[in-house]
């Protein structure tokens, strides 16, 4: 490398890490304190006026929380894309991510050995199983996509992998099963995605109303067991997270619990029928009612298939949008795409569905959706926003944007549950988009401006990173995704299926 090739190097890192700086809401001066050097230090660092040795990158990094160095195979990715390719023939959906996280927490409150099928090789799932193992957890991959969850006799809680359950949010769910295993125990804050305030409210009163006491530390949250009892419970607000917390958490109270406004999304209903399988009876899984008649000391032996994910679904039919193509997506569960696929059809998008069938676990209904034509979209003349379960799903909506930006007029999306994500999707402003943002909630998408390939550093965030891979697609020429440890927290083998339907990305790890 030539000093001028250098230079240029370290004015792109420079740049990096003000990028990563400033999605953390950090001043140059409040950085600064934090890694105990000069603001001075810090404006001269971002515009590429400084050495980096690999010390120095691994602590500016431990700050922001965000690796800037790549020291491990999985960590530190990015992804070049080629756009413009055209895909075709078909993609299966996986099974999915947040089915996989309650199943996975459910599996705690047995005592038996609980074996999983269709769990995604992804970072949240090794994060999980990290943090299981760490407690006394046996958990063994005994197929590519099966594990065997096994409990200890007992949970050595003082061992937990703190780095790990800082990382996932999912870890909350926890609760639910442990409080029949431990008197007390902390969870660490949690991590995930960072999309505004996202608090432990619903959680927290549902499963007090079950005699248990959640105290929030500097360090996390202590968990304390009382007399636990049955209740009749009210959703403080709509959580998916917090309703499977809860249902597990009183599946292990002999009586009668009955948990009103429950959410009746997808994963939801996967540890409803897991429950099921333990032998714990539960009335109007689906509704927002459920009735769960709970039971002591559950000891079984049993196997349950993860139900195939519509979010994941959603991400290919956004895709083909997006790069005007015919492409059928196989296993697509309908029943949480309805909504979705109404919308995409009153903007123009051309649509066919197979007859239905079943998933393994024999519950949830699939159908096979080809995308037949994406020309000539509108904008609809309502907006586009996210609402519980009937509604498009949350997880959703950031894959309308890149159908946003194909179609004729001004969308607006409506993020309304979280604060902060909607600011991510101006992102695309770098590369030619018309994206207003009118406030932390809501953007105008002007359809049809002329976008260029360029450079992007994800946010921190699973679906708006995953969004910005899929609009990539659909722009000509070269351009480049950096960070994507957010995508492959939820994808798995995400580059090599979307190439083997006509995509062209590459995967360069470097800093």
């Amino acid at each position: 490398m030539n000093r001028k090739q250098f230079e240029k190097e370290q004015e792109r890192i420079g740049k990096f890490i003000r990028k990563i700086r400033k999605q953390k809401g950090l001043t140059q001066a409040e950085f600064a304190k934090q890694l105990g050097t000069a603001q001075s230090a810090v404006a001269r660092m971002e515009k590429g006026g400084q050495n980096f040795s690999t010390q120095e990158l691994i602590r500016i990094g431990n700050v922001l929380d965000h690796q800037l160095i790549k020291l491990h195979r999985e960590e530190r990715d990015d992804f070049i894309i080629h756009g413009g390719q055209k895909l075709s023939g078909s993609i299966t959906t996986n099974t999915s991510k947040n089915g996989a996280m309650g199943l996975m927490h459910a599996a705690l409150l047995n005592k038996g050995v609980t074996t999983l099928h269709g769990i995604p090789r992804i970072q949240e799932v090794f994060r999980i199983i990290e943090i299981f193992q760490s407690i006394g957890v046996k958990v063994e991959w005994i197929k590519d996509h099966s594990i065997q969850i096994t409990p200890p006799k007992r949970y050595k809680f003082e061992n937990i992998n703190k780095r790990s359950a800082r990382r996932v949010r999912s870890f909350m769910m926890s609760i639910g099963a442990l409080i029949h295993h431990l008197k007390s125990f902390e969870i660490p804050t949690a991590g995930g995605c960072k999309m505004g305030e996202r608090t432990i409210a619903a959680h927290r009163h549902g499963i007090e109303a079950l005699g248990v006491s959640i105290t929030t530390k500097n360090s996390g949250y202590l968990v304390e067991r009382k007399k636990l009892k049955p209740a009749e419970i009210v959703m403080y607000e709509a959580s998916d997270t917090a309703t499977e917390n809860i249902l597990i958490a009183a599946a292990g109270v002999p009586g009668k619990t009955v948990i009103h406004f429950a959410q009746q999304n997808y994963m939801v209903q996967d540890v409803a029928f897991y429950l099921q399988k333990l032998g714990v009876k539960i009335e109007g899984i689906g509704s927002l009612k459920l009735t769960v008649h709970g039971k002591k000391n559950i000891n079984v032996d049993v196997e349950h298939h993860n139900s195939e994910d519509p979010i994941e679904s959603m991400m290919f039919i956004a895709s083909a949008i997006a790069t005007d193509s015919e492409l059928t997506i196989k296993r697509c569960p309908i029943d949480f795409l309805k909504l979705e696929l109404l919308k995409l059809e009153k903007m123009g998008v051309k649509i066919k569905k197979s007859k239905v069938y079943k998933s393994k676990n024999k519950k949830t209904e699939l159908v096979d959706v080809t995308i037949q034509e994406s020309n000539n979209l509108k904008a609809l003349g309502d907006k586009i926003h996210a609402q519980p379960y009937p509604g498009i799903n949350t997880d959703n909506l950031p894959f309308f944007v890149p159908v946003a930006l194909k179609a004729k007029g001004t969308t607006l999306i409506h993020d309304w549950m979280w604060e902060n994500r909607a600011i991510y999707f101006t992102e695309l402003n770098r590369l030619g988009a018309s994206v207003r943002l009118a406030d932390p909630h809501r953007v105008y998408i002007e359809g049809g401006e002329k976008m260029s390939a360029g450079e992007l550093v994800c946010p921190p965030a699973l679906r708006p990173s995953t969004m910005l891979l899929v609009t990539m697609l659909g722009i000509e020429g070269r351009s480049i995704l950096r960070n994507v440890y957010s995508i492959k927290r939820g994808y798995e083998n995400i580059v090599e299926r979307l190439n083997s339907i006509g995509a062209n990305i590459e995967v360069v790890k470097e800093i």
